[in-house]
Order: structure tokens, then C-alpha cells, then sequence
């Protein structure tokens, strides 16, 4: 159980889930360290608006051990989601990943075993499954590193795992399927297909429209990071967060326009597709463990998980932080 006398620590806070599961947090009466990636800016990413007399907002970066110690210090729960996570860059930038995805996991479980905090939730990703080999796709699934980005993430579960194993520390491995929402980076494809359409294009510049992905809604997967939190006896599990179902990009892209009431068409652009074995074609979760273990269950459908999304993205103060026109990585 997450203890409310001690601090719960969030890495990643700064960033799309993250900061979603720092305000739930906050919301439910706990006292937050939130980890902002260090920059001279002093900039706190999507922290910016969260404000809270129980928020201590902390820059720094998971790569330095030395940080990361102090970070987890005086800590009962820890919830770690800092990563690098945009698989096009990691095709050309593979050792930052390494660094961030690896090398970082490897630092907070070493932080969190000397500060002896009562329990680490390690973020994993379903890209660690590459496409099903069947579905719905189980804990027991086969993992398979397609790009260097879900090759870091394999290594960085292997890594969590191994300080269960060998020395008892209380983590768990959290493996969301594609959370969506709010604040999402218009890389991923229903930001950049909303965006698009909110900005006045009437033909949308998109990847390969034929994978299928595990849409969530990323307050069920916060849900089902604190339900993992609290939940006895599962140390050491990697557990999914997924709805069950799938859904192919070309009809997720269709759903949006109707939500959206825009005709449009689309195009399909080179710089989004990915190397033909780096695709992950098909992903669709099981999450029967999840449910036996601690009681969650999605709560909101693609279609009003969609609506929410649709709606904060199309007033003027969030739209203009996107740049719709030009692809990033």
C-alpha cells in the first residue's frame, strides 16, 4: 500500500502520463516529488499548470546515480516513468536510449534499494511484445526488441527483474499498451492526426494506417499504476494495462474526422514509416492479470476517451503548442 506519511517520487513527471499521474496523486491526498528533467531553463514540461502545496517539483536527470539517490531519499513509493520513448529517434540515436531507458532503470533500482522504499513501479511499454504472435496478448508473450527504443525497454524490465531476484527489492513491472489523452506528443498518432485536423488541413499527412493498437485512455493507465502501488504480493510481476481490444489506425483516424465532423483524406509520408521488420503490426492486451490482482478495469471508451482528447486539444492555448506542420521524431 502506498504509505500517505511517506513521499511518493514520480520520474518522468514532467511528461505526458506522467504529469496525468502526478495530479491523480495529488487529487487523492498523497505528497509528490515530481522528477523534471534538469534544463537551464528551469522549464517543468506539462508541470507547468499542476500546482499544489504537496507537489515538490525536483530537476534533475536518471542517468546520475549520485541524483538519483537523493531523489528517492526519505521515499516509500516510487513510480518510475522517465524514459526515452519516440521509436523513430531512437533509429538514429540509439545510445541515448541506452543511457535513459537502461542505464536510468539501473540507477533508480539501485537509488530505491539503498533509500529502502517500500515499493518501485517500473514503467515497461507493450512495444516490448513487438506484433502478436497472438492476442490477446498475455505476460507470458514472447518479447521481441523490433527497434532500438523496445530493445531498451526489454533490457531495462530485465534489469528490474534481476533486482527482485537478487536482492528482494519490492518492484513492479507496469506494462501500459498505448495510453492516449491530453498532452500526448503529436508524434504519436492521434495527437498528430487531431492537431492536423484543428490547424485546417483537410488532407492528413499519416504512417502505415494498417497496425492495430491497444488504445488507453491515460487515466485508466494512472488508474492502474496506483492500483499496482497498492496492491499485496506482486513483487516482481510484469503486469499489463490494457483494454482487450484493438482497433486499426486507419479507423481510429476515421473515428477521429466523424468526432471532428471534418471530410478529410490523407496521405501517406515516408518519414513516418517505419523499417518493414520495426513495425509492430498488431497489439491488442490481455489484461486478465491485472484485473484478478487488483480490480481495474478500463472505465472510458476510444470514443469518449477521444472526445476528451479532441476537445483539450482544439482550444487555442493547448493547439499552439504543437507544431502540426512539421513532423518531429
Amino acid at each position: 500500500m502506498i504509505d500517505k506519511n511517506k513521499i511518493v517520487v514520480v520520474t518522468g513527471a514532467d511528461g505526458f502520463i506522467g504529469s496525468h499521474l502526478t495530479e491523480m496523486l495529488l487529487n487523492e491526498g498523497y505528497r509528490v516529488r515530481a522528477l523534471s528533467q534538469y534544463n537551464s531553463f528551469n522549464y517543468w514540461g506539462w508541470l507547468e499548470d499542476v500546482h499544489s502545496d504537496r507537489l515538490e517539483v525536483v530537476c534533475g536527470d536518471v542517468r546520475d546515480p549520485n541524483f538519483c539517490r537523493e531523489l528517492c531519499r526519505d521515499a516509500g513509493t516510487v513510480f518510475h516513468l522517465a524514459a526515452l520513448i519516440a521509436i523513430p529517434y531512437s533509429y538514429i540515436a540509439p545510445d541515448s536510449y541506452v543511457a535513459t531507458n537502461i542505464n536510468g532503470t539501473l540507477n533508480m533500482c539501485q537509488a530505491a534499494r539503498d533509500c529502502g522504499v517500500d515499493r518501485l513501479v517500473v514503467t515497461s511499454t507493450s512495444e516490448v511484445y513487438g506484433t502478436a504472435q497472438y492476442v490477446p496478448i498475455d505476460e507470458k508473450h514472447p518479447r521481441q526488441p523490433q527497434s532500438p527504443y523496445s530493445a531498451t525497454k526489454i533490457g531495462a524490465d530485465a534489469i528490474a527483474e534481476s533486482f527482485y531476484n537478487a536482492f528482494k527489492l519490492e518492484v513492479v513491472i507496469a506494462r501500459p499498451f498505448n495510453t492516449y489523452g491530453p498532452r500526448q506528443s503529436a508524434r504519436a498518432i492521434i495527437p498528430t492526426i487531431i492537431s492536423q485536423i484543428a490547424n485546417g488541413a483537410r488532407r492528413i499527412k499519416v504512417g502505415d494506417l494498417s497496425p492495430t493498437r491497444d488504445f488507453n485512455f491515460v487515466s485508466d493507465t494512472c488508474r492502474g499504476f496506483i492500483a499496482l502501488a497498492n496492491a499485496d504480493g506482486i513483487a516482481g510481476r510484469n503486469i499489463n494495462i490494457a483494454t482487450g481490444t484493438e482497433v486499426s489506425m486507419a479507423d481510429t483516424l476515421a473515428l477521429i474526422a466523424e468526432l471532428m465532423d471534418a471530410d478529410v483524406t490523407y496521405e501517406v509520408d515516408p518519414a513516418r514509416l517505419r523499417p518493414g521488420k520495426s513495425e509492430v503490426f498488431r497489439l491488442c492486451g490481455d489484461n486478465t492479470l491485472i484485473t484478478e490482482l487488483t480490480g481495474w478495469y478500463p472505465q472510458v471508451s476510444l470514443r469518449e476517451g477521444l472526445k476528451r482528447t479532441i476537445d483539450w486539444f482544439v482550444k487555442p492555448e493547448n493547439l499552439a503548442k504543437y507544431k502540426s506542420n512539421i513532423y518531429n521524431r
